[in-house]
Formats: C-alpha cells, structure tokens, sequence
C-alpha cells in the first residue's frame, strides 16, 4: 500500500526532521538489500532517540518501522522484523476537540468551584456540609483575592456562595466574620490595593473554637427565648 499523501509527510517531518527524510531517499538508493536492511535499522533507531514520545506508545519499533515506511512513501524494501504498513489513519484529519461551551457564573472562581459546591450540595450530614460550606468559602476568598488582588468580605464571599449554590448553601454570616472561617493559610499575591495581612490572622484551631463558642452561645440563646 502506497503512502503518497503530502499532509502525512509533512506530519512525519516535523517529528524527525528534513534530515531524516534524505537519508530515506538515500536507503532507497542502495540496491544491495542486506546493505539497505541495516541501514534501515541504523536509522530506525536514530530515530526512535530524535522522537522519544514514541516509547509511551505500546509496539514502539513498530511503529518506528511503519514511519519510515511512510516517509519513503511505500517504497522500503528491507527484511524488516514486522509487517510493514503506510498507516492510512494518518491521512485522516484529527478529531475535532470539543471545548467547553458553558461559561462559569463567576470568571475568577472557574468552572471547578462549582462543581466543589454541586459536590457540597449533595452533602446530607449537617457537620460535613457545614465542614463543606466552611472549606468552599476560604477557596472562594483565595481565588476572588488571587484574580483582583485586593480584599474582599466575607459578606461578598457568602453572597456568592449563595447565588452559586442556589441558596441551598448558607451559613450565618456573623459566625463567620468572628470565627474568621473563610481565612486561608494559602497565599495570595500582594498588590498595591491587597491589604491582606498573613500574618495578622488567628491560629486556625483558634478560629473553629471561637466559631464554636459563638454557635453554642446562639443555640443557647434560641433556646432562652
């Protein structure tokens, strides 16, 4: 079978290089046989360091072979160690890739943030969608200061929380503003107008006990009156 498309050789030169291509043309000159099968085989292997990906690819000499069976357009004569073949599939365009239509609600926060909240949504423990609720909030306060680099409240962070969720994930706002819950560890980039301090936030355990505290002290009010 005669590999004679243009596209497939010009996708194969890029892999190995003009180079390659004459010592193609120059094997096929070589009548005697013997001679032209070592030769071939010299250059398979040369070409299987110029093009390294190939090793991933299960048969990897063989599809070494079949490339350069290709880029002599169907024209080897050696005793090669496997059948050779001009690959059709190459002739064929690649498969369209198909890309995200759906834009995400908010840009900064990225089509991964709500799956996170579609994930927390499905959550029936109360604690572990509290837990949820908690952890999706300081992601969405690191992304939001990641992209605009300056502050931002949590009042902000838990209206968009809503609004992405639906209004199925809600926590009481002033619980978070003393508890400090949407603080994070992580890093964000410093900019003129971020004035974020690292260094400035409570210890972590400190935070969850205080929002401990203050949610007991809610409950037992509710239960005074």
């Amino acid at each position: 079978m005669v590999a004679s498309s243009t596209f497939k050789q010009e996708l194969l030169l890029r892999e190995y290089g003009r180079n390659v291509q004459n010592i193609v043309q120059y094997i096929l000159t070589v009548e005697d046989r013997t001679k032209r099968t070592q030769l071939a085989q010299l250059l398979v292997n040369l070409m299987g360091r110029l093009n390294p990906n190939v090793k991933d690819i299960q048969d990897a000499q063989q599809t070494l072979w079949n490339h350069l069976y290709v880029m002599s357009d169907g024209k080897l004569d050696v005793d090669a160690p496997y059948t050779l073949s001009a690959m059709e599939y190459l002739n064929e365009k690649p498969q369209r890739v198909e890309y995200p239509t759906q834009t995400p609600k908010y840009k900064h926060y990225g089509s991964n943030l709500e799956r996170l909240i579609e994930k927390a949504k499905q959550i029936n423990d109360p604690q572990e969608r509290e837990a949820a609720i908690i952890s999706v909030g300081k992601l969405m306060k690191v992304l939001y200061r990641t992209y605009n680099k300056d502050s931002v409240s949590d009042q902000v962070i838990m209206e968009n929380l809503r609004d992405l969720s639906k209004g199925e994930l809600d926590l009481d706002l002033a619980l978070v503003e003393k508890g400090g819950l949407f603080e994070s560890n992580i890093k964000t980039p410093q900019g003129p107008g971020n004035t974020y301090q690292r260094d400035q936030r409570e210890p972590r355990d400190q935070r969850e006990q205080k929002y401990k505290s203050n949610k007991n002290q809610n409950q037992n009010r509710s239960k005074n009156k």
